[in-house]
């Protein structure tokens, strides 16, 4: 290659793009079919880069995808207030991509709604 700086620029370019591009692109989630949940979480995992948890529809359990860790607490949601056991409604849109998946809007804990974009 003539230009090997470039070529290496151009592939570090690719190669964290992409990463950037998979966090934060929320275009694979149905904003036109929002729906709520409202159920006792099953699973939380506090930490980054979102906070997820899983909630049951029915027969179908949902794995939501909060907010990170710090616009939670910065909300005033402390992982405290989220346990397993802990009956929630999350409001969210389906993902496009995998079937069980949903993005958190809003959670409502303890009768508070708490926005999380």
């Amino acid at each position: 290659m003539r230009y090997p700086l470039l070529g290496l620029s151009l592939f570090s370019l690719f190669l964290l793009g992409g990463g950037a591009f998979a966090h934060h692109g929320w275009g694979s989630y149905d904003a036109a079919k929002k729906f709520t949940v409202t159920s006792a979480v099953q699973r939380v995992d506090w930490q980054n880069p979102h906070v997820t948890l899983v909630v049951n529809q029915g027969q179908k359990a949902w794995d939501a995808v909060l907010a990170p860790p710090f616009r939670m607490t910065a909300r005033g949601l402390e992982p405290d207030m989220i346990k397993p056991g802990t009956t929630v409604a999350v409001e969210g849109y389906p993902s496009t991509r995998v079937d069980n998946e949903l993005r958190a809007e809003r959670i409502v804990v303890g009768g508070k709604t708490f926005e999380l974009r």
